[in-house]
């Protein structure tokens, strides 16, 4: 399977980052994320949280193109292409990203590691954006038992979101 063999690609790719100092952390997040934890969902790219090095340069996602340049893989855009897949890095943009990516789950695809960001983050960080999608991807989180709305509005409070949860609860979970 295309995807498959893509993903572990990915999982490599990220992991060498990681090995030779170019990112300092990682995690799927988004909509290829949300596949670990409930049904399979359109996407286009994986998108990568990553944490750069604090570095003196005005664009800090360089050094990451420059080194899937070396490897042989191509930028498209703001993506790089790993086979069939565009991966989109991602660099942490806020408190609640930091910590997603500091208690991001690391599993074990097709025999490589890979950083995953958990279920109750992925539901924050969606409830975050707020877009059509956003919201879906919440209520699917919450529909397949991936994780509570109580630890949502948890973690939404910590990170700021209470009116944003009790927005999207009494819209979508109040009846």
């Amino acid at each position: 399977m295309v995807t498959i063999i893509t993903m572990k690609a990915v999982a490599e790719l990220l992991n060498e980052m990681r090995d030779a100092g170019v990112i300092a952390d990682y995690a799927l997040f988004g909509a290829a994320a949300q596949m670990r934890y409930t049904e399979a969902v359109a996407t286009l790219d994986a998108d990568m949280l990553v944490a750069v090095a604090a570095q003196e340069r005005l664009d800090v996602l360089a050094p990451l193109y420059e080194f899937c340049a070396r490897k042989g893989y191509r930028s498209e855009g703001e993506a790089v292409r790993v086979g069939a897949w565009p991966v989109q890095f991602i660099p942490v943009f806020s408190p609640l990203a930091e910590a997603a990516l500091k208690e991001a789950d690391t599993t074990d695809f097709e025999g490589a590691p890979l950083r995953v960001v958990r279920a109750d983050y992925l539901a924050v960080l969606a409830l975050s954006v707020g877009r059509a999608k956003d919201f879906a991807r919440v209520l699917a989180l919450i529909e397949s038992g991936s994780v509570l709305p109580e630890r949502i509005m948890e973690l939404a409070g910590r990170h700021g979101l209470s009116d944003a949860w009790l927005r999207f609860k009494t819209r979508f979970l109040d009846e």
